[in-house]
């Protein structure tokens, strides 16, 4: 009995749409059999069938053989039984057996003459699936070699078996030699560029394709509007759109969801639900655009509608739903349904999938539930550095630093390698707590990791440096950046806002203008530098930006704005911004209250804090800092033990710190020294050297010299370095005049090697700062305002002015001491500027200290005798003199 084996490749339907996939792996056509009864298909492609003993031969315009005769009998000859075992079918059997090394072996045996075009394009197509290049390569050696013709059939080849193993280079040139029109071979090629981000060389093809009139498919399109979206090309996907209605694939369900994917780029929600609505054959893949579209564009609620009313229609859920929903759920704080989707997705078996475990931890982090981020993660068999980053961020946005740091080490010592985002969120943890030696060594690790390039990594650097009080570190990591984006210039600039250096802010943001236009955070990050100044032009000049730009309406910047003009002395102004905030939060009503206490108006901070609770807000610990601060200023001890006992006993916040601060202040500027240090003495944390220096101020103010002697030592032993103490000390024994005294705490202070900063002034003249120093006689107008200080001093004499030179710390004659008295500081700044400004102009003058008693006496003078109205900001508060009287009322 004879068989014979046949070897025939089938056409395949040009009127069929076939997916690529599946066109890939089919040979070119070369036969198409009339008689197809007895024809079967193997799952390579190629079709086998019996038939009686006889040889077929293509015709011989192919110039290759495509079907094979083999008979076998027992009387035949040994060459006849040779023909029958054809190195073409033991080749093409080794290939559909997908047994790469036996068929390679065969291959490189067989002579010239020996081998079919099929056979190479069936070793071809083995190689492509085994991804083995090097096995390809040899066969495009050995075609080469024998001189095989590359045609279009064995080039789609040649091009699908690089392209499959990973050598684009290759499989374009020879994809460029050859002439096709198998728009299959374009998606490929389009596709294979899309992947490795080459947008724009996918793009090239798909235009090179309508030049050369090759009409694109489903495939086509879906590549081209994936690479026109990444690219931002919004008109182009707009064209594209249209060719595809024109071609007939716009009811396409994959054409459609592309476009949906695309629009959502761009922000496009109304035209992606539209494109949605129409679409009568939804797959899942469309309803997880809509839910991943709604929920990248910043619609999570929406996303959940979709959500709810797919489950309505009972459209089956993916993974990618379950992923997009809980997303949508993180950011929205929907912490409920999280927990149903982790049941189902538990229940549908996608809990081993890392993506979903990840993403749920992301949720329950975000919704706030720690316990729950930490069970996943515990849960996990197998962690990612996602797994990691995210359960790191959890502990940080929980305010558990030093856990996040720990986890942070933990899994250093695991051998999980930190990327970018790890490092981002463990240097933020280091910034919140202040760990300043852990943050430098997490910027040694990112030096040495190669990430210090990185933008976000170097602006969290900056972030950690600054808040940690190393501004020179984070100027040092902003010069290195080669490319500053907004958020680099906003670090720094609020940077140094924060650390107290006003001026380098203002300098650092003229130097951005140059470059880059602010924006509404570069606003309020360069606020607070004008208020730290007082520099009420420069605020002003910011404040006409804000209007222009339309920034008001951003909830930080107004409160800047508010602050600022506040802190420069225009309290009117500010209470006017104020009442324009629409909707006001905390912060907005804290800045208020600050401001009307640190201007002396305590009747008005304790209505402005009535009025934030009437509004449903409920306070904080700075708001009741600034309360508390408030009363102190003013005065008012009843008032200030209701907000203490209130803090306590109704809002259940533990006092800090500031908070027995300012109440040791209140009773010891109202008189109540012995009350102020039981108080101290009953604290149920340990009292810092602030609480004592604020005693000792009182007993300054009041004369008790006993007392100031004992609380002193609990200065000295907690801040045994600090001169600001030594010299109220030395001012309590000087104003009792117990000059003995003084001689030995000065000596003490040189034999430990003090020396106290110069206290300076400055004031704002024609968009300029004029800085005075204390006894400085340079200045270039000294003698204008020498002769008018000695005017009025000479003046306030001759009234019988009560004024007591308590300020000297040695005991001279009472001329000596009027010298000394008129080189303070802010007596300087205030002459100038009634030496300088025009009638009528409020003289605005910072200290960078509190003001001393002679100089308060001399500003009220000033304002009585020259007609003028005299604001005066210490390192304290406001001093409004105007007609001889001062704002503070006495409590400074």
């Amino acid at each position: 009995m004879f068989y014979s084996i046949i070897v025939v490749v089938p056409v395949p339907d040009s009127k069929r749409e076939r997916p690529m996939s599946s066109v890939l792996k089919s040979s070119p056509p070369y036969h198409n059999p009339k008689n197809n009864s007895n024809y079967t298909k193997s799952h390579n492609h190629f079709n086998f069938f019996k038939q009686p003993s006889k040889t077929c031969l293509l015709h011989s315009k192919f110039n290759i053989f495509c079907c094979s005769n083999v008979s076998v009998s027992d009387s035949v000859p040994n060459t006849t039984y040779s023909i029958t075992q054809n190195q073409n079918a033991k080749i093409c059997k080794f290939c559909e057996m997908g047994d790469l090394k036996k068929a390679m072996e065969l291959l490189t045996m067989s002579k010239r003459h020996e081998l079919w075009l099929n056979t190479y394009c069936s070793v071809l197509q083995l190689c492509a699936e085994n991804k083995s290049l090097e096995d390809g390569k040899m066969v495009h050696s050995i075609i080469t070699t024998n001189g095989m013709p590359i045609d279009e059939t064995l080039g789609a080849k040649l091009v699908f078996m690089y392209v499959n193993c990973g050598d684009l280079v290759k499989g374009r040139r020879i994809f460029d030699g050859i002439m096709n029109d198998k728009v299959f071979l374009w998606n490929l090629l389009m596709s294979e560029y899309a992947k490795i981000g080459n947008y724009r060389e996918s793009v090239s093809l798909f235009k090179k394709m309508q030049k050369l009139g090759i009409y694109g498919d489903s495939f086509t399109f879906t590549c081209v509007l994936k690479c026109f979206a990444a690219l931002g090309k919004l008109k182009e996907c707009k064209r594209v759109h249209g060719y595809i209605l024109k071609l007939g694939f716009g009811s396409n369900t994959a054409v459609v969801n592309s476009l949906i994917a695309a629009y959502f780029k761009f922000g496009g929600v109304e035209s992606a639900r539209n494109l949605f609505d129409e679409l009568t054959e939804r797959d899942v893949v469309s309803w997880n655009s809509m839910i991943n579209g709604c929920v990248v564009n910043g619609f999570s609620g929406n996303g959940l509608e979709i959500f709810i009313q797919m489950l309505v229609l009972g459209v089956n859920l993916d993974l990618t739903t379950l992923v997009s929903v809980l997303v949508a759920c993180a950011n929205i704080g929907n912490l409920s349904l999280g927990r149903a989707l982790h049941g189902f997705g538990v229940k549908a078996c996608f809990s081993e999938e890392v993506v979903f475990s990840n993403t749920l931890l992301d949720m329950y982090s975000k919704c706030g539930n720690l316990n729950g981020a930490t069970e996943v993660f515990v849960k996990m068999g197998e962690t990612t550095i996602v797994s990691w980053t995210s359960i790191i961020a959890a502990y940080v946005r929980e305010g558990l630093y030093d856990d996040a740091i720990g986890l942070f080490d933990e899994m250093q010592r695991k051998g999980v390698r930190p990327d970018i985002y790890t490092v981002t969120s463990i240097v933020h943890a280091c910034a919140c707590s202040y760990s300043l030696d852990k943050g430098r060594d997490v910027h040694s690790y990112i030096i040495k990791n190669g990430m210090g390039l990185n933008l976000p990594v170097a602006n969290a650097l900056m972030n950690m440096y600054a808040k940690c009080g190393s501004v020179e570190e984070a100027r040092s990591v902003f010069s290195q950046i080669p490319a500053k984006d907004i958020v680099s210039w906003n670090t720094m600039i609020g940077g140094y806002s924060q650390n107290s250096l006003p001026n380098e802010a203002l300098e650092l943001f003229l130097d951005m203008q140059k470059q880059l236009k602010p924006d509404d955070i570069t606003m309020a990050c360069v606020l607070p530098a004008c208020a730290g100044l007082a520099a009420l032009d420069k605020g002003r000049e910011i404040h006409g930006h804000i209007l222009r730009r339309g920034y008001f309406s951003d909830l930080h910047v107004a409160c800047a704005l508010v602050d600022m003009y506040a802190k420069c002395g225009l309290l009117v102004l500010a209470q006017l911004l104020f009442d324009m905030i629409p909707k006001k939060d905390l912060i907005s009503w804290t800045v208020m209250i600050a401001g009307y206490g640190m201007h002396g108006f305590g009747n008005e901070a304790i209505s402005t804090f009535k009025n934030m609770r009437i509004a449903g807000i409920e306070p904080d610990e700075s708001s009741f800092a600034a309360i508390l601060n408030a009363c102190s200023h003013s005065g008012l001890l009843n008032e200030g033990w209701k907000f203490f006992n209130s803090m306590r006993n109704e809002c259940r916040i533990e006092p800090r710190l500031e908070h027995y601060a300012c109440m040791v202040d209140l009773l010891a500027r109202t008189g109540n020294l012995s009350k102020a240090y039981k108080f101290i003495k009953s604290m149920p944390i340990e009292p810092d050297a602030t609480i004592w220096g604020t005693l000792l101020s009182g007993c300054r103010i009041h004369h008790d010299v006993k007392l100031a002697e004992k609380v002193a030592e609990h200065v000295f032993e907690l801040e045994p370095d600090n001169t600001r103490y030594y010299v109220v000390l030395a001012n309590v024994y000087a104003e009792a005049e117990k000059w003995e005294e003084v001689k030995k705490l000065q000596e003490r202070m040189r034999i430990r090697g003090f020396k106290q900063n110069p206290g300076c002034s400055w004031i704002e003249v024609g968009g300029k700062f004029i800085i005075f120093v204390a006894g400085n006689t340079k200045h270039p107008q000294w003698k204008r305002i020498d002769t008018l200080l000695r005017k009025l001093t000479m003046q306030m004499k001759n009234e019988d002015y009560s004024t007591m030179f308590r300020y000297a710390l040695i005991n001279e004659d009472d001329m000596e001491k009027e010298v000394i008295q008129c080189g303070h500081s802010e007596k300087l700044a205030m002459a100038f500027g009634i030496l300088n400004l025009l009638p009528g102009r409020t003289v605005r003058v910072s200290k960078n200290r509190r003001v001393c008693g002679d100089c308060h006496e001399m500003g009220k003078f000033m304002s009585k005798t020259t007609n003028r109205e005299i604001l005066l900001r210490d390192s304290n508060r406001f001093h409004h003199f105007k007609d001889g009287l001062c704002s503070c009322r006495g409590f400074w």
